[in-house]
């Protein structure tokens, strides 16, 4: 997990993508941060961190980028909730878009399985020794698509195969992409 300062406070925290399926339309979902969790810069999310910006915000109005570029938007976001493990979300890649599609591809290879959030922290602290910032309260501008990950426990769960299904693990890709293959294959 990286961890980066820009002017006004806004931060970016990565966490991996756990993608177990991708979507022909470009939908997926996962955890874009897991809560309690310690990440590579010594922070841990805490639960309900998130919960006055997202009641502020829609999700259409939290950025999809890739790799943190605000030159370059790859899709929408259409849910994003807090639960027990962390910040839920769901998006889907804008496919109409050259980098929509490159990274479509790059998810449902298994080349890019990272998530980032971009944030201000609005509240935190420190307790004890251990040098660990808890965060309270953050202000979430983006999420974006990243490459190396922050946090290894926040993961990509589902990306939706063409049908509307969902393809359990890149073992069940694998072996969807094989039988579309053959379909296919059968075909001409």
């Amino acid at each position: 997990m990286t961890t980066g300062a820009r002017p006004g406070g806004w931060q970016k925290k990565r966490v991996d993508l756990e993608l177990d399926t991708v979507a022909g339309d470009g939908r997926f979902s996962g955890y874009a941060s897991i809560f309690g969790a310690v990440d590579l810069g010594r922070d841990v999310i805490e639960p309900g961190a998130f919960a006055e910006c997202l009641g502020r915000r829609r999700p259409g109005e939290i950025r999809m980028l890739f790799q943190h570029d605000p030159d370059q938007p790859i899709g929408r976001w259409t849910k994003i909730r807090e639960d027990g493990r962390g910040l839920f979300v769901e998006g889907k890649l804008a496919l109409a878009t050259v980098r929509g599609r490159e990274v479509h591809e790059l998810m449902k290879s298994g080349a890019v399985d990272g998530l980032s959030i971009g944030f201000r922290t609005v509240r935190a602290s420190r307790k004890g020794g251990d040098g660990i910032r808890r965060i309270l309260s953050a202000d979430l501008w983006e999420i974006s698509v990243v490459t190396f990950p922050m946090q290894p426990g926040a993961r990509v769960t589902s990306v939706k195969h063409l049908g509307g299904r969902e393809i359990a693990g890149r073992s069940g890709l694998a072996a969807a992409i094989r039988r579309a293959a053959r379909a296919v294959a059968s075909r001409h």
